[in-house]
């Protein structure tokens, strides 16, 4: 196969020269699966030094009321836009606009040269993209803080770093799959008589085509990111589609790796932007393109769904969401038990796909460190944990944030009309922003048996059910049915008794679903590490990939091979 041409050839080399260090810790880290992160996610000016966090600000206030400049990027200039911030602040950017079969088209036409460039080049591309994503997280966290509702240490952490480290663990994992096997080998077959048979063989990973990269609202770096990169690294360009409602970050993303490819010697049409306004359909038409053969998605089930059943040209890649279940049998940790749930129920006011739903109690109670708790006692202490952990303005809106959007509102309402016995669920009043709206988590009381068309349907945002049922082995096994049928990206369960525990992991195995076992610390059920926790899992059907894992990569590439007979030695 041909080669790259020289300067994309050097450019690139000179990244990967720079990055391999790097590279090579994070392919370390994968396979050792202990605490490691190359991004540091405290915001302090210790860290990013004195004057980033303002410079960060800055250059996002820069953004505002103008047209997003992508140079060179094809479409219509300035033509796309209307994100409004949860926060009240009209951000009136505007993006090119670019018609689905251009996008693929002009995708296509930049695939040949980066397919042709080598694992390691493709790789050091990637990690400058991301040394430069890092270098501008002040300006991506407020981006993320506007465009998502997430307050802003969050939208920082999870926005900026966090979502950096799941973008190099995609790259370390697609770097190494792709060197599994040697670039070249010597065949030698003994024969009989004569002269071995000898050929020559080179093995080269080629992409398999345009990626569609569909992200969401509520985190579209962090759930985009793995897709984006994984794609990249195994040879593919990328059309990046954001949600309507969360543009911003993705566009500075694709503008910072449009440098990146155009330094390397790359075409930069390699990473396309293709914005759309609120209520468009370019996603489903973009999806089911022929020439469209990788689909990332992360967002609500039915079109997950439909992309699943749909886009049958394509390898897809989703993360919907499903039923998160917390099984209660038994603690002697209680106050510890409360303050860890109360704030998995409030961190981003439950607008996370791995946010508790269903937490199963018997009837009878669960025995705890301060005595027997029956489903109501235990609904009531929670939403005495709830306020007091959201009774101060600032630290609710540090943690709660802002509703993304109007569904959201009307699902808490609809909820709210339940009936039944319930806590939390009330309005609050943003210190900083009277547009926000924010509401603390609403937490009802169910029966297994009269309510289950209820608590077996998602209902996205800060609303969950204590639901009683008749023992824990009747919760272990709704927990197995309900997220054996309708999915769920994280599982809890707490038990002092550790056969209980053994018939946790048992149910969870069952269900495909990742557990956590008596968090009542710091670490919480809706937080996962790079390069140590998977997220998601295909094993349920809340999602059909995990990030990140080989299976997430391997199907963006194929080995190909050459062979011919091994010309003589010279010499000989």
């Amino acid at each position: 196969m041909p080669s790259p041409d020289a300067t994309a050839t050097t450019g690139a080399a000179d990244f990967f020269a720079r990055h391999e260090t790097l590279l090579s810790r994070a392919s370390a880290e994968i396979t050792a699966r202990g605490y490691w992160s190359a991004y540091p996610e405290s915001p302090s000016r210790s860290v990013y030094g004195d004057g980033a966090a303002e410079a960060g600000e800055a250059a996002f206030e820069a953004r505002l009321g103008r047209a997003f400049e992508l140079p060179g990027h094809p479409g219509e200039a300035g033509a796309v836009g209307g994100e409004v911030s949860p926060y009240g602040r009209t951000l009136g950017v505007t993006y090119p606009r670019l018609a689905p079969a251009d996008a693929v088209a002009a995708a296509k036409a930049a695939g040949p040269t980066w397919r042709r460039a080598t694992p390691d080049q493709r790789a050091g591309v990637a990690a400058e993209i991301l040394a430069r994503l890092n270098a501008a997280s002040f300006e991506i966290g407020h981006a993320v803080h506007h465009t998502t509702g997430q307050p802003f240490v969050m939208a920082f952490q999870a926005g900026g770093p966090n979502a950096q480290d799941r973008g190099l663990e995609a790259v370390a994992y697609a770097w190494a799959e792709q060197k599994r096997h040697p670039a070249a080998a010597r065949w030698e077959k003994p024969a009989r008589k004569g002269e071995p048979t000898v050929l020559e063989k080179t093995f080269t990973p080629v992409g398999a085509g345009v990626s569609l990269l569909v992200a969401c609202n509520t985190f579209p770096t962090w759930n985009g990111y793995p897709g984006l990169f994984a794609s990249l690294v195994t040879g593919n360009p990328v059309v990046v589609k954001p949600h309507p409602g969360a543009i911003l970050p993705l566009a500075i993303t694709v503008g910072i790796a449009r440098e990146v490819l155009a330094e390397a010697g790359f075409d930069p049409d390699v990473v396309l932007l293709a914005a759309e306004e609120a209520g468009g359909r370019s996603a489903a038409e973009l999806a089911v393109h022929p020439d469209v053969r990788i689909v990332d998605f992360t967002g609500s089930s039915e079109f997950g769904t439909w992309l699943e059943r749909n886009a049958l040209q394509a390898a897809v890649f989703t993360e919907k969401a499903g039923l998160n279940t917390v099984v209660l049998d038994s603690t002697d940790d209680y106050k510890g038990l409360l303050r860890n749930l109360s704030f998995s129920l409030s961190l981003y006011s439950g607008q996370m796909c791995t946010t508790p739903q269903n937490l199963y109690v018997p009837r009878q109670g669960f025995a705890t460190d301060q005595g027997v708790k029956t489903p109501a006692e235990f609904g009531a202490d929670l939403g005495a944990a709830l306020d007091k952990l959201l009774g101060d303005p600032e630290r609710a809106a540090g943690t709660l944030g802002a509703l993304v959007g109007a569904p959201v509102v009307e699902r808490v309402e609809r909820a709210a009309k339940l009936g039944g016995t319930s806590w939390g669920g009330q309005a609050l009043v943003h210190p900083s922003s009277e547009a926000a709206v924010q509401r603390s988590p609403l937490v009802t009381l169910l029966d297994a048996d009269a309510d289950a068309e209820t608590y077996r349907s998602e209902w996205f945002g800060p609303i969950s059910f204590v639901v009683a049922t008749d023992s824990t082995d009747h919760s272990l096994a709704l927990f197995r049915e309900t997220v054996g049928e309708h999915g769920a990206l994280t599982a809890t369960v707490h038990s002092t008794d550790e056969e209980v525990l053994e018939r946790a992991r048992e149910a969870a195995l069952d269900a495909g679903v990742h557990l956590a076992e008596n968090f009542t610390g710091p670490v919480f059920v809706n937080q996962s590490a790079a390069f140590s926790d998977f997220h998601g899992s295909a094993a349920n059907p809340a999602a059909s990939a995990t990030l990140t894992d080989p299976a997430f990569v391997t199907g963006r590439f194929h080995t190909l091979q050459s062979r011919r007979p091994a010309r003589p030695v010279q010499g000989a």
